[in-house]
């Protein structure tokens, strides 16, 4: 079993960590100095538009994208370690390779489901990094962990569909450049197959009838680490029937084919949150004294150390098999382990953010370190793309078949 990477990964590796170091890592305190300055929040800082243009520069580009016609040409496997990379500042390094959620999984979806106009009218400037998009899934009023509780409608009217529903957390709905929706709701609310009740459309942010209510926080934080969410309201919201992703019915098995690839995207992303962790907890305990010695003397701050590198390198192996196993036999192939990794990554990383926060004591919690907002982000991804217990319901159901 060769564990190396191969002779392309490693360039891209080299010329990501190089682009880290010289450009995000000192972009993140420009990015929020100039956030604080902007009209709205949600305003994209200057530099991130910098930090775009030398990513195209250096080729650093639609890394996510194993479709050569539209992104690198990359594997699965081979995205791994550079999504990892990108995990160390999550508000800046995804947006400035175009590798942020939930454009990634709405641009897989165009390429993979979309029709030859609507790739031309919405996927093309994705790619470019011309505009954002929003994927429009969950709902207040339902355990939208269950997509067959959808209650959006989506009703066939001549030559157009009706939207009517509410929304929230869709993530990116709140930047300016956000011109698309990916709506999911019901066209056919009575069908026998709970499972082909439902339908994606595409609906333009102008359309008549759509309002962005509010903006959702987490724990506190208008997270732009996902480009904001946002309550939504479809009222009436009419578009041309050409605007159906697919077929009718097609959506719950569109959104399954979307949410493998962005599980994993997420996990490799946590670990690379988790090194940026350990790092600062590191560099924190050989640099502070409490009880006449360093902190990187006192037992318990060595085994939180100790812990969690043990637990990065088991989740680091996971990914890359569930990677692995996703290039040679499709996402159903994989589908334990994509399981098995959105179980275990968010929990694990959210375990050593926190003890890296104990580590700094009162600053871990404060703006002055980055490790509060990465809690949060880490913590929220035990609920985005379906919380922890549906995974282990669901897995634990395929380990039972075997003694059934």
């Amino acid at each position: 079993m060769d564990f190396s990477y191969d002779a392309r990964t490693e360039e891209l590796r080299a010329r990501l960590l190089a682009f880290m170091d010289e450009h995000v890592y000192p972009a993140e305190a420009v990015a929020e100095e100039q956030r604080a300055g902007l009209a709205s929040p949600w305003d994209e800082p200057p530099v991130v538009a910098e930090l775009k243009a030398e990513a195209k520069r250096q080729g650093l580009w639609n890394l996510f994208l194993p479709d050569e016609e539209y992104g690198a040409g990359l594997t699965n496997l081979q995205y791994a370690p550079l999504a990892e990379i990108t995990g160390r500042s999550p508000q800046l390094a995804p947006t400035a390779l175009n590798c942020a959620a939930p454009d990634t999984g709405n641009m897989e979806l165009l390429a993979q489901f979309g029709d030859e106009a609507q790739r031309k009218q919405w996927l093309e400037p994705l790619l470019a990094g011309e505009i954002r998009s929003a994927f429009a899934m969950t709902e207040p009023e339902v355990a939208s962990s269950d997509a067959t509780n959808i209650e959006t409608r989506i009703r066939r009217d001549g030559d157009t569909y009706v939207i009517d529903g509410r929304k929230w957390y869709i993530s990116g709905a709140m930047n300016p450049d956000c011109r698309v929706f990916i709506v999911m709701g019901k066209t056919d609310p009575d069908g026998p197959d709970p499972r082909r009740q439902q339908s994606m459309v595409l609906v333009p942010r102008d359309t008549p009838g759509v309002e962005v209510r509010r903006a959702m926080r987490v724990y506190g934080y208008e997270d732009h680490y996902h480009g904001g969410h946002a309550e939504v309201v479809f009222d009436g919201v009419r578009v041309p029937a050409a605007n159906l992703i697919g077929e009718e019915g097609g959506g719950f098995a569109i959104a399954q084919a979307r949410l493998g690839p962005g599980r994993i995207h997420h996990c490799m992303r946590l670990i690379g949150m988790a090194e940026r962790a350990v790092e600062l907890m590191c560099r924190r305990a050989v640099s502070r004294t409490a009880f006449g010695k360093p902190l990187a003397q006192q037992g318990v701050v060595q085994n939180w150390i100790a812990d969690a590198r043990v637990t990065i390198e088991q989740l680091r192996l996971l990914v890359l098999k569930t990677a692995w196993l996703m290039d040679t036999v499709g996402n159903k192939g994989a589908h334990t382990e994509i399981q098995a990794i959105k179980i275990a990554t968010p929990r694990a990383v959210v375990d050593i953010i926190d003890r890296a926060v104990q580590a700094h004591g009162a600053g871990g919690v404060s703006q002055d370190f980055p490790l509060a907002e990465l809690w949060a982000a880490a913590r929220t991804l035990r609920l985005a793309d379906g919380p922890d217990e549906v995974h282990q319901r669901s897995l634990a159901r395929r380990e039972l078949k075997r003694y059934l």
